[in-house]
């Protein structure tokens, strides 16, 4: 029997380590248990398609069960090509639902021309997400955010809104009622990227806000690459550090009462008079 080409064999060491990636998140941040009904939501882009092709691989060797389903939310932006991801999902026999809402009508008609929609568009999206999943007992909605997107929510956060946050791996939502989960967290956009191509997932472009090239957020993306061709690795070390925060050496009054007395503590002494 002649040896698989190299491209197999490499697509196949890629997909190792996404299933590792995302298996040691899903454990590191107690992402899916057993029992549970997570949807996964697939807006037709790299990132969503890639996240359920690795859970739907996880799904068959885990050792808990756990279901899926995909949910598409149909915003009715012109020219959507509204059969592209059920005859997908059909032809992959996965269970899935198309909500259709036209929140498309809505971002156009309340954003001036120019500003970016992605804001009202993503609330208008989490709404219609959060209410199928009120209404059909999903326990866990499973994003296809990355570690890139991570990396760069926090650079958003700092330089236009003077925040340190980020998106986490596993967010509970503010009414109580939802758990957020990021499978994606430990994977790197480049691999995904890779991955899509390799699988020949049929894309679905964002006519909506995909077209805006001015965004903050692709901002800071060129930023992080430019860094990245530098410094190889910076990418990753960044994400790290949210790993291993040290609260006590930040300035957040919420954090610390800065108006109580200092108290004297190891390798204080003699520091004034340096």
């Amino acid at each position: 029997m002649s040896a698989l080409p190299e491209p197999s064999n490499n697509f196949r060491r890629l997909q190792a380590r996404l299933r590792g990636e995302v298996g040691k998140a899903i454990e590191d941040f107690g992402m899916i248990e057993a029992g549970d009904r997570v949807m996964v939501c697939l807006s037709g882009g790299k990132d969503s398609y890639t996240l359920l092709d690795i859970l739907l691989s996880l799904k068959r060797s885990a050792p808990v069960h756990f279901d899926l389903i995909a949910v598409n939310l149909d915003q009715k932006q012109p020219g959507f090509p509204a059969h592209v991801l059920p005859d997908y999902l059909t032809a992959l026999g996965v269970p899935f639902h198309i909500i259709e809402q036209d929140t498309y009508s809505v971002v156009k008609r309340v954003i001036p021309e120019g500003k970016t929609m992605c804001g009202l568009c993503s609330r208008l999206r989490r709404g219609a997400l959060y209410r199928y999943a009120a209404e059909n007992g999903i326990t866990k909605i499973a994003l296809g955010h990355h570690r890139d997107d991570i990396v760069e929510t926090l650079f958003l956060n700092m330089f236009f809104g003077g925040k340190l946050k980020t998106m986490p791996p596993r967010l509970r939502s503010e009414d109580g009622k939802h758990i957020v989960i990021r499978p994606l967290a430990y994977v790197a956009e480049s691999d995904i990227e890779r991955y899509a191509r390799v699988r020949e997932f049929p894309l679905i472009p964002c006519t909506l806000c995909g077209s805006q090239q001015n965004m903050q957020r692709v901002e800071i993306k060129k930023m992080l690459r430019e860094w990245e061709g530098r410094y190889p690795g910076r990418t990753e070390s960044i994400f790290s550090s949210l790993r291993n925060v040290v609260p006590s050496h930040l300035a957040d009054p919420g954090i610390h009462d800065f108006s109580l007395p200092a108290k004297s503590e190891p390798g204080d002494a003699g520091i004034l008079d340096q």
